[in-house]
């Protein structure tokens, strides 16, 4: 896997997305099927997309068998916190109460954007996967923002990015939701599928051998005033389930391609930069959403409770 290196690149607030799709969480567990397939041994994960995945690794095919818990049902990706058919997931996010007292926090809202359309060569391929952040970061060093673009603030104000490191939550009181966000790499070597890069790392181009891909981001809310209302001056009593309390360095990603066919070349239609597109399918229109249920395919496995996930990845 080539790992980008850190360059400039554009604030979040510049919103340059074509097309985006919301989706609900349907699973938390400690399994990482691109990192640690086939093993409980992960820190916690929050899964959007296909609940068709488990802890072992996934192919399209195996997604788009599943329910998705996305508004698109063309797409059945696994985003992992790290919904179309694919898979997404993102480290989950406590409130952390007490010392051993944990509670979750569901992110309010999960969106996946599709972004430089207008530059792609190719759409994902079958079986395409991708990790985005450093899951072990514990400093803004070990981030490489000018090319994840991760970043923490505060969704309607007050901002402090200015005033701290903009991998750390922010040590303000937020008047509405926290928020973050989060690039993936958007270039793939067509013969060996595992190797990708970031333009942003190659002085925009992807490098030789490489063709360009849509670029994935995610973008996460979370209504944490709901919690404690009260707020907060300092360290925010938050924790990722891959760091420490006020930290948001190890925030990560994983993508795992859903896309039916028909569906990707109709994503590759989304080239305006000035004009939302939705994205149909011969499975529906791009925001039918899912009647199906999407739901954990192995309930008895695993944990979805943090401490025991905690003891779980002693063991190994």
């Amino acid at each position: 896997m080539i790992v980008s290196t850190a360059v400039a690149c554009a604030l979040a607030a510049v919103v340059t997305a074509y097309t985006d799709i919301r989706h609900k969480r349907f699973m938390v567990k400690n399994i990482d099927p691109i990192v640690y397939p086939g093993q409980y041994r992960s820190h916690m994960h929050s899964f959007f997309g296909s609940d068709a995945v488990t802890k072992d690794l996934p192919t399209t095919a195996d997604l788009q068998k599943g329910c998705a818990s996305g508004e698109n049902p063309n797409d059945l990706s696994v985003y992992c916190e790290t919904k179309i058919i694919n898979i997404e997931g993102i480290p989950t996010l406590y409130y952390v109460r007490g010392p051993t007292d944990f509670v979750e926090v569901n992110p309010g809202m999960f969106s996946t954007y599709y972004e430089n359309i207008d530059k792609a060569e190719i759409p994902y391929p079958q079986d395409f996967f991708a990790i985005a952040g450093n899951a072990t970061a514990r400093s803004q060093s070990d981030v490489n923002e000018g090319t994840t673009g991760l970043t923490w603030w505060c969704e309607n104000g007050p901002e402090d990015r200015q005033n701290r490191n903009r991998a750390l939550m922010p040590r303000v009181t937020c008047s509405g939701n926290i928020q973050v966000i989060l690039r993936f790499p958007d270039c793939v070597q067509t013969s060996n599928i595992k190797n990708y890069a970031y333009t942003a790392a190659n002085g925009g181009r992807c490098p030789s051998g490489m063709k360009r891909i849509p670029q994935l981001r995610f973008s996460v809310r979370y209504n944490v005033r709901s919690l404690f209302p009260k707020g907060w001056s300092g360290t925010p009593p938050l924790k990722l389930a891959c760091g420490e309390v006020g930290e948001g360095y190890c925030f990560h990603g994983d993508f795992i391609n859903g896309w039916f066919d028909d569906a990707q070349k109709n994503l590759l239609k989304a080239t305006s930069r000035n004009q939302w597109m939705r994205v149909d399918g011969a499975r529906g229109e791009g925001k039918a959403g899912t009647t199906c249920g999407p739901k954990d395919r192995e309930p008895a496995k695993g944990t979805s409770d943090y401490l025991t996930s905690v003891d779980m990845m002693k063991m190994h």
